[in-house]
């Protein structure tokens, strides 16, 4: 069986007449059609000559293929060439005058139009979701994006337009990231582009991802970092308050301030607060690893671990509804058999100094949140609010407290929810949470100052102190906790600034 491919144009038409006879009468002989308009045909025929390794200069353009469509073509030529093919093998000629031709070639051009603006309709129909992500130059944006594009978080029919936000000397890089971006060729991505005028910023945003932000003022005490964060937050609020869309999903990154920043955005954004999470997967995740390398399992198989508190701060990791599976032990399962963590280490005190230390240490230097886990975290959360977490799964999320498992109203913490039909719920009949006063008190304590000090209600940052700590240093008068000391550093790395404590 051989199959025949023509092209136009105008001779096309008495081709095209000559080849539907031969289809319609002779049962091993198929006809494929390619039409071009006439302002790209000479590209295409170009194209398509070398390709093949053709020669061939006229319309139209017919080539023969023993193979299915793809498979390797033999150049018959044009409508002369196939004319002489016809007559020698199958004794067929064709009648067609040039003035009937010449109709028939002017049809099939308009019907040629007609498809192409069909095609383009339609492809419009589908919008994309529109998709704006700040300061996009940063490691975690670099990585973030191939993840975004993949399919794997909105969905593999989701087409998107990107939109690369930052600050004005930053264009340079944008631009550059931005063609990057188009050379992955993703069939998801519409478009990307780039913004540096805030007044244009956010404009019918339904998904908005803040990462890391820098301040052009140098920073002199752990006090200004926090009130730096301020301006940046209100305009950013204000504009997604005005230019995007009212469903608008805002998501928190990054490793400095992220509570007091996503408190800031509710507060200047207030008509989509709602829709204001942050990211906890990260110090989840850090958590997971530590936990996998002492159970010699992977981390994909803990689940349940819970971050209550400041995300990139003082946080507390819970493990008392946390599970391990797949676990190499004398007791085996199916795949849905797990068991508590807690009973799987009977080293209590490596939990209370070992695991405590090594997770600090993550938080204070950064190390735990670097480009491809912030990526990863944003990448999963977004993930589950299109299309909801694991069943039975807890996920930890930066959201506004309203007074759940006794924390204060008005502050956003890390604790436990799901994600369900779109949106996202606190798991409040969770069994067995109850945190110590001192612990509860601490993060809390940390989360008010920064809130108030950002805001100009107080003038300088008291790090918590318990009862224990107050009684071994009952002479101190004052000091900066070394979780935002070390969290303003991290702020002034990212703004290329030394801070001066």
């Amino acid at each position: 069986m051989a199959k025949f491919v023509i092209a136009d144009c105008p001779y096309y038409a008495k081709a095209e007449l000559l080849a539907d006879y031969l289809q319609k009468n002779l049962p091993d002989f198929q006809i494929f059609k390619i039409t071009q308009h006439p302002d790209v045909w000479e590209d295409w025929l170009k194209d398509v000559c070398e390709k093949n390794k053709w020669s061939h200069k006229n319309s139209p353009i017919i080539w023969r293929e023993l193979l299915d469509r793809g498979g390797k073509g033999l150049l018959l030529g044009g409508y002369n060439e196939f004319l002489e093919h016809a007559q020698l093998y199958y004794g067929v000629t064709s009648s067609m005058t040039t003035e009937m031709m010449m109709v028939i070639a002017q049809e099939n051009l308009e019907a040629h139009k007609e498809k192409e603006l069909k095609k383009e309709s339609s492809k419009d129909l589908v919008s994309p979701l529109q998709v704006w992500i700040t300061s996009a130059s940063t490691p975690a944006g670099r990585s973030l994006i191939p993840i975004l594009v993949s399919g794997e978080v909105f969905g593999s029919g989701t087409v998107l337009s990107l939109t690369l936000f930052d600050q004005q000397r930053a264009e340079g890089d944008l631009r550059s990231l931005a063609m990057e971006v188009e050379d992955l060729a993703s069939p998801l991505l519409r478009s990307v582009a780039v913004c540096t005028r805030p007044e244009e910023a956010f404009r019918q945003a339904q998904v908005v991802i803040l990462l890391d932000d820098s301040t052009e003022q140098e920073v002199h005490s752990l006090e200004d970092c926090l009130r730096q964060r301020v301006p940046l937050c209100s305009l950013y609020g204000q504009l997604m308050e005005r230019n995007a869309q009212d469903s608008v999903r805002v998501i928190v990154g990054g490793k400095t301030f992220v509570n007091l920043r996503t408190l800031l955005l509710k507060r200047f954004a207030p008509s989509i607060a709602h829709n204001i999470i942050a990211v906890a997967l990260g110090v989840e995740g850090a958590a997971k690893a530590v936990l996998a390398r002492k159970l010699k399992t992977a981390p994909s198989c803990i689940k349940n671990v819970i971050i209550w508190g400041s995300i990139s701060g003082s946080h507390y990791v819970d493990l008392r509804k946390a599970r391990a599976y797949k676990q190499e032990s004398a007791i085996w399962g199916p795949p849905q058999y797990s068991r508590p963590v807690l009973n799987l280490i009977f080293d209590s005190e490596w939990l209370k100094k070992e695991f405590v230390t090594t997770l600090k240490t993550l938080t204070t230097t950064g190390k735990h949140f670097g480009g491809i886990l912030a990526a990863h975290s944003i990448g999963t959360t977004l993930k589950y609010w299109y299309h909801g977490s694991p069943p039975g799964e807890i996920v930890s999320v930066g959201v506004l407290s309203e007074g759940q498992f006794g924390i204060p109203e008005g502050i956003v913490f890390s604790m436990p929810v799901k994600f369900e039909n779109g949106t996202w719920a606190v798991l409040t009949d969770l069994e067995d949470t109850e945190i110590s006063k001192d612990i509860m008190t601490g993060m809390t304590s940390d989360l008010i100052q920064e809130k108030l000090v950002a805001l100009g209600e107080l003038m300088t940052f008291q790090p918590y102190q318990s009862e224990t700590e107050v009684a071994k240093r009952d002479e101190e008068i004052f000091s900066i906790s070394e979780d935002h000391q070390e969290e303003c550093r991290l702020s002034n790395d990212l703004e290329g600034k030394t801070a001066r404590h």
